[in-house]
């Protein structure tokens, strides 16, 4: 989609209870890569309903939440060095719902 940005979203959540009902909800938005690492490509609605989730899950005065906008997701190729283990990027595939 045309009007799809690509965005980096990281959290850093104090409890374990709360990490794990934020790391159910990134599974719903984007691509898990790392522990509390997810690429999501979203349109600015979805953008917004991910964010306004993420508020309702989050405790602001012990957590914290990056979305850190990449750009337009059809004209941004991250470019990813990897240290480790291999890094398989996210293939974009259609999805049927």
């Amino acid at each position: 989609m045309a009007d799809e940005r690509l965005y980096m979203v990281t959290y850093d959540i104090a409890d374990p209870k709360r990490w794990r009902h934020v790391f159910k909800a990134m599974k719903g938005y984007g691509h898990w890569l790392q522990l509390s690492v997810f690429q999501c490509r979203l349109v600015a609605r979805r953008r917004a309903e991910m964010a306004a989730r993420l508020e309702e899950l989050i405790k602001p005065t012990e957590d914290h939440v990056l979305i850190v906008d990449l750009g337009p997701a059809d004209k941004v190729n991250p470019r990813v060095e990897s240290l480790g283990k291999t890094y398989d990027p996210p293939i974009r595939r259609a999805t049927i719902v």
